[in-house]
């Protein structure tokens, strides 16, 4: 496994480094090697054993997966959840909180677009109150708007996306987490770009329910991604809408036997190859260290938005006492998409951040969309000088 001060075994475990400059983390990033194998081989297999054979065959490999993103998030196996997706993982844990008519729903204007749409189809299904706790003038949700809308609603629940998707700033999800532990709220944290860049511990964030993907700072597979339920919460006997025979047991004509794990939180079918690929991913993040992937991968991008400041046209929007590697600027002069195809025609890959993903935060900077560049800790300061 390579180390991350041998950059160059690092490019060489990471084969899409030698035909582009990657800097879309973000969004989707380059796998190492060991990801792609594995997804590959257990495929391989698959197609001449059959599907339930080749499952039953790994399933040693298989269960390595639950426990590698319990380390990760410094868990028990038996509270990790394998998802569709970061959205799927989300969705269920936010089906299973026990809404009754009128609740109120704390979250803030930071928090990524599916999850606002999400909270807006409660509003509208069930009569729930969205409350948005305030912004503050650093750049991120202001603890103490949230302790007054705690104090003033009694919400059912608290939502909070760790790290926006349209911008660098971190957000206190540990000082969120000790208010809703005071007084008993569910809370629920987004880490869909947080997890593999950044280091991930449930227990002292206090939430109840922890969603991600694996395809962005994981470098895992698409198609994948992991939900952590708390003791609480399963405790509580909290379930997704909609459970299937994987996730419970049919005891009785009218009865139902819940998973005792955070596989209940899972449908039967999934996709093992994807699963495995994303064994790999974790257990390389962990190999590597997420410390030094945090240093790393900051490095990096505080020298882009160094770099981007010297450029007219250019004014980076990042705002934040903590930054990590998601870089956002607007660019004068440019069509969104026709920049973004400027940028891969040389073999550059970035993102567009549209006002749709961020409504709330973009109409406050004035923007109406965003050029997003997030490098990894495979990237190099050359890639950031080839971008400027």
């Amino acid at each position: 496994m390579p180390k991350l001060d041998d950059l160059a075994a690092l490019r060489g475990d990471t084969p899409g480094c030698e035909a582009v400059v990657h800097l879309n983390n973000a969004g989707s990033s380059l796998p190492p090697r060991s990801v792609s194998e594995a997804v590959e081989r257990y495929r391989r297999e698959e197609h001449l054993r059959g599907g339930y054979e080749t499952a039953d065959a790994h399933r040693t490999e298989i269960e390595g997966f639950y426990e590698a993103t319990a380390r990760l998030l410094n868990a028990a196996p038996g509270h990790i959840a394998f998802a569709a997706s970061a959205t799927d993982a989300y969705n269920k844990a936010l089906s299973a909180i026990p809404f009754q008519p009128g609740d109120a729903l704390v979250t803030t204007e930071l928090d990524y677009a599916s999850n606002q749409i999400a909270f807006l189809y409660l509003q509208k299904r069930w009569g729930l109150r969205l409350l948005r706790a305030r912004q503050g003038a650093d750049g991120v949700v202001d603890v103490e708007s949230v302790a007054e809308l705690m104090k003033a609603h009694r919400p059912r629940l608290v939502a909070v996306t760790h790290v926006p998707t349209n911008s660098g700033a971190v957000q206190p999800v540990e000082a969120i987490g000790a208010l809703c532990r005071a007084q008993g709220v569910w809370y629920l944290v987004d880490a869909c770009q947080s997890a593999g860049q950044l280091p991930l511990d449930v227990r002292a964030i206090g939430c109840d329910f922890l969603s991600a993907t694996l395809r962005k700072f994981l470098r895992g597979p698409r198609g994948a991604g992991f939900l952590y339920a708390a003791p609480r919460a399963l405790d509580a006997g909290l379930e997704p809408a909609f459970p299937d025979l994987h996730g419970a047991t049919w005891t009785d004509p009218d009865a139902y036997r819940l998973q005792d794990s955070a596989r209940r939180f899972e449908y039967f079918e999934k996709p093992y190859d994807l699963l495995l690929g994303s064994r790999a991913a974790v257990e390389y993040a962990l190999a590597i260290g997420l410390e030094n992937i945090q240093r790393r991968v900051a490095e990096l991008a505080d020298y882009t938005r160094t770099r981007l400041q010297t450029l007219p046209g250019i004014r980076v929007l990042d705002r934040g006492p903590q930054l990590c590697g998601i870089v956002t600027a607007a660019v004068a002069g440019w069509e969104p998409a026709a920049l973004r195809e400027f940028l891969r025609h040389r073999g550059i890959h970035t993102s567009i951040v549209s006002r749709n993903s961020a409504v709330l935060d973009f109409d406050r900077k004035g923007v109406r969309w965003a050029l997003r560049i997030s490098p990894h800790y495979f990237n190099t300061e050359a890639e950031i000088e080839r971008l400027v």
